[in-house]
């Protein structure tokens, strides 16, 4: 169901076969078809949209442009000057004055932003279903959940409305809705790309990521909007280039692994991971344990309350204006002590030094991104219950600092989407691409285009 890629808009725009106003009133008319089925929150008007897609064409050296028309959604926790931020929750809404830098590399590049994505309110959740606006539902059917908190974003790419989109994850947001329809979801290693512009939900672990349909494509992008920027005090540059070669990718036993009582998604997952030698990959023994063990921290430690710190005083004077379940959830946060802190950061040590350890004998590990998929209705008969299932594989990732990415990886045998997710140490995210092109048969370069070159932020101000 998915659409042109970016690499294959850039050809057409550049050719000549097409334009970016002719791709602007094809992504228009395609979001006017859908009507409001809970993908967007704020489309860009089809006129503005045409007129922007207008200006691009006019830009200076317009078809030489990195991402020249290629249109792009971004998910509504994120500035887009003129727009409204509403984190799903309109008594909180506030027009932007200025674009998170992250975005503004996109539109200095030629892409053309099609609008705000819809998205589990104050990015809480990982399931979809958390929006007074409508509920996405999966591109799979059956009533199946989008997944969330970037629920709107992976429909918008999933359906072909555009050939990528930026959200979040803090905790799988990126991720698990990637898994759920059939997408690329990659988080990359904290810091590589600006959060300023964010509406924070844990702001020591959140993160900017893509979602796309190929790993061309998620290249092509991270060449423009990565960029150290020192008003981000989590910036990092990135890391090195993946030079080819052997990937060692570890394996969990398989009783080790979580399917829930899944059978069927138990089969497809062995059988994924039973063809990752015939793929190139050697796959030596690991463990999950000191993951899995980080990721319990997440909910039932006191990182949730750090959504305080941004949400308290709303929370405070409008709790009527936030959903029930996202006001149970943020006012869990009050329970939590500073000894808690204390006791949370220093078991968190422990098992980071652990998972250090374990990088000198694998690369990579893969794991399904979700032992399970759910329909909207059995979400909210147990809202809490099935979100952390949800994040049973994803909770731990920015915890420990790693790079992370969903890969589809085909159907159950009923039809459901199965997906593979690769994670590594921080900067390890060329590691991480490269196990992606070669899970999906993807060819890869390994001496990339820099459109922008290796400058900051602040040099290109």
């Amino acid at each position: 169901m998915t659409g042109s890629t970016v690499t294959e808009i850039l050809a057409q725009h550049q050719g000549g076969n097409g334009s970016p106003t002719r791709t602007a009133a094809r992504v228009a008319d395609a979001i006017a078809a859908r009507g409001d089925d809970g993908t967007w929150i704020t489309p860009v008007p089809r006129h503005e949209l045409l007129a922007a897609a207008a200006a691009i064409e006019r830009m200076p050296g317009a078809r030489t442009l990195p991402l020249y028309g290629v249109p792009f959604g971004v998910k509504d926790s994120i500035d887009v000057a003129g727009y409204p931020t509403t984190l799903a929750c309109p008594d909180y809404a506030y027009l932007a004055t200025r674009t998170a830098p992250a975005v503004q590399r996109l539109l200095d590049a030629g892409a053309l932003f099609v609008g705000k994505t819809n998205l589990d309110q104050f990015a809480t959740g990982l399931n979809g279903t958390r929006t007074p606006y409508p509920v996405p539902r999966s591109v799979f059917g059956g009533d199946l959940i989008s997944g969330g908190s970037s629920s709107g974003s992976a429909l918008a790419v999933a359906l072909g409305q555009v050939p990528f989109c930026v959200a979040t994850d803090t905790a799988g947001s990126g991720r698990v809705p990637a898994a759920l329809n059939g997408i690329i979801g990659w988080k990359p290693s904290r810091g590589l790309i600006s959060t300023v512009g964010l509406v924070p939900a844990c702001k020591s672990l959140d993160c900017l990521t893509l979602m796309a349909t190929t790993v061309e494509d998620l290249d092509l992008v991270a060449e423009v909007i990565m960029a150290v920027d020192h008003e981000d005090p989590w910036t990092r540059a990135r890391g090195g280039r993946f030079p080819g070669g052997p990937i060692r990718l570890g394996l969990p036993a398989p009783q080790e692994l979580e399917f829930f009582g899944d059978e069927a998604m138990r089969a497809a997952h062995i059988a994924a991971r039973d063809r990752l030698p015939s793929k190139g990959f050697r796959c030596p023994d690991t463990t999950l344990a000191p993951f899995l063990a980080a990721g319990a921290l997440l909910y039932q430690g006191p990182w949730v309350a750090e959504r305080l710190v941004e949400f308290d005083d709303f929370l405070t004077e409008r709790p009527d204006s936030i959903l029930p379940v996202i006001r149970e959830i943020l006012d869990s946060g009050r329970q939590f002590s500073a000894v808690d802190v204390f006791r949370a950061q220093q078991r968190l040590q422990e098992l980071r030094a652990e998972v250090a350890r374990m990088w000198d004998e694998v690369d990579a590990v893969v794991v399904p991104t979700i032992g399970t998929t759910f329909t909207v209705a059995q979400v909210l008969a147990d809202p809490i219950a099935t979100n952390t299932v949800l994040g049973h594989y994803t909770h731990f990732g920015n915890l420990l600092d790693l790079t992370a990415i969903a890969v589809p990886a085909g159907t159950t045998r009923d039809g459901r989407p199965v997906s593979l997710m690769v994670f590594g140490p921080a900067l390890a995210d060329d590691v991480v691409l490269a196990a992606a092109a070669r899970l999906l048969d993807e060819p890869r370069s390994t001496a990339l285009p820099h459109h922008f070159g290796p400058v900051t932020l602040q040099e290109r101000r």
